[in-house]
């Protein structure tokens, strides 16, 4: 077996992590994807005898090459982030498997928290991310951000005041997660006005993400209040019988593929039996990109 052989073996034990590192730090699939090709890039161009702690490099130089795609989607952008973006959502098929054991999956990491830290600079989202997410030490983050320890530091305690503050409280169990959605896709599929209302927290927020070309009722758009939400969800009810119970990062969500054909991929947060957060992707290009068929089993 060729050097070259040995060395990309070893870097196909870290793929998961660096994946689930790029994924955090850029809510794209397709960029985190392109960000652990870049490490991999890196590393063959690198002396591997001088590189002591592979996977610590190897996080670090994800890290680095993800905070450079910040700065650059940053500085290309001339508004700020837009209320309705939504992330690239992560989705399973809806299975048996023991809660405990989706939590301890890589991509498990929330949609709530993925839409939070898209309001963070590039800077604060790095050290977050590395230090807090995956408990990367101070000392080798700060290099990368060109600060010191404690300034990086300092850093991360400000994105993680940001985070505690605008991030959800959630029921983490799936079992009463599916019950919640079972009773929204029931009042929908019925035309059920008051059910939905009923499922829905009074100061339900729903966001949707459906792109730049996309106009009219369908477009991109911020909506709150259960009676608000519920007339939106009955504007679309025809679509519910399509739509199928999912693991969306890690939580029970909704995904609507007819034919085959991606329309939509829906995220929420479910608190005290009631929806609290509806998160919506429905931009077609960006759902082009996943493979609704293959989970749904279409």
């Amino acid at each position: 077996m060729g050097d070259e052989e040995v060395l990309a073996r070893r870097f196909e034990e870290h793929r998961g992590q660096l994946r689930a590192v790029a994924y955090r730090m850029l809510g794209s699939l397709p960029e985190a994807e392109d960000a652990v090709q870049e490490t991999w890039l890196k590393l063959t161009r690198t002396d591997p005898d001088a590189v002591r702690n592979l996977g610590a490099w190897l996080t670090t130089v994800t890290g680095r090459v993800c905070l450079d795609l910040l700065r650059a989607r940053k500085a290309r952008r001339e508004e700020p982030m837009d209320d309705t973006f939504v992330p690239d959502p992560v989705i399973r098929p809806l299975t048996r498997t023991d809660p405990e054991q989706e939590v301890l999956q890589a991509d498990s990491v929330g949609l709530a928290l993925l839409v939070v830290l898209e309001t963070l600079q590039p800077d604060e989202r790095l050290a977050f991310v590395l230090h807090d997410l995956f408990a990367v030490p101070f000392d080798d983050i700060a290099p990368i951000v060109e600060r010191t320890p404690a300034a990086t530091r300092q850093l991360a305690g400000r994105a993680r005041r940001r985070v505690q503050g605008a991030t959800p409280s959630a029921d983490a169990d799936l079992g009463r997660q599916k019950e919640v959605l079972d009773a929204f896709l029931a009042a929908s599929r019925g035309g059920d006005f008051e059910a939905l209302v009923a499922v829905l927290h009074p100061d339900v927020v729903l966001r949707v993400d459906a792109g730049a070309l996309v106009r009219d009722t369908a477009a991109s758009k911020v909506v709150q209040g259960a009676k608000t939400v519920a007339a939106q969800a009955l504007t679309f009810a025809q679509y519910a019988r399509y739509a199928r119970l999912v693991l969306v990062n890690g939580t029970v969500g909704l995904a609507n593929a007819p034919e085959g054909r991606p329309l939509s991929v829906m995220g929420v947060t479910v608190a005290d039996g009631r929806i609290t957060h509806m998160y919506i992707l429905a931009d077609p290009e960006r759902l082009e990109h996943l493979d609704l068929a293959g989970v749904l089993g279409d």
